[in-house]
């Protein structure tokens, strides 16, 4: 017969509540620069010369055809070869990144080409240079229109931080591997880690709701 005991997990919350705080860390630093960069490149493949235009577009084939794990490898154990040596958590923030920035390029840019034409020629007719238009007129409504799928991406690519345990990033299934191997029960501890993302994923969500229309695009 089959008994649980989520008792022995439960007792182990210190490092689940650590794990999750990474987590959080983690999604934060890589939102914000991802969003950035997703931000930057779209513009660039809109409005930058076509050189940048090819490298742009070349970075977000490669990363949005292949695994993140092996992006993450790539960073972790890949750049060493050339002197260049991150901590776990520095490589996950980067990788996190780069993979959110070549999403959010796609999803911003979709929202830039929508915008009405009228809507620039009057930006225009009031004498706004380039950057105006683009920080003032253009990019708060494109914003707006594809928030919500920049957030599911966010969701996504913070689910995806799970693999980071691969480079013994402390975040939340790191904490429950630890866990289920003090405790011997693999079935309660990954229930735990199955709760920690899926509070965390609606958490997140309802934040980055809150945040857009605030402090993002405007109401």
């Amino acid at each position: 017969m089959i008994s649980f005991d989520f008792w022995p997990v439960l007792s182990q919350w210190p490092f689940l509540l650590q794990g999750i705080w990474l987590t959080v860390l983690l999604t934060a630093f890589s939102a914000a620069a991802g969003t950035l960069l997703g931000i930057g490149c779209a513009w660039a493949r809109l409005h930058a010369p076509g050189w940048i235009r090819a490298i742009v577009g070349g970075y977000v084939e490669v990363i949005r055809n292949t695994p993140y794990i092996i992006q993450l490898f790539f960073v972790f154990f890949g750049l060493p070869s050339i002197g260049v040596r991150l901590a776990p958590e520095v490589a996950c923030v980067l990788s996190m990144t780069l993979n959110l920035g070549a999403y959010a390029c796609e999803i911003v840019r979709a929202g830039l080409v929508s915008t009405p034409r009228g809507q620039i020629e009057a930006a225009q007719s009031l004498a706004l240079d380039r950057w105006q238009i683009f920080t003032r007129v253009v990019l708060p409504p494109a914003l707006k229109r594809v928030w919500p799928a920049l957030v599911g991406q966010v969701i996504i690519v913070m689910l995806g931080s799970s693999v980071c345990s691969q480079i013994s990033a402390e975040e939340v299934s790191y904490a429950a591997n630890l866990i289920a191997s003090r405790t011997f029960r693999n079935f309660e501890s990954y229930i735990g880690v199955t709760a920690a993302y899926l509070a965390l994923a609606v958490l997140v969500r309802q934040a980055l709701n809150w945040i857009g229309p605030r402090f993002v695009f405007g109401r």
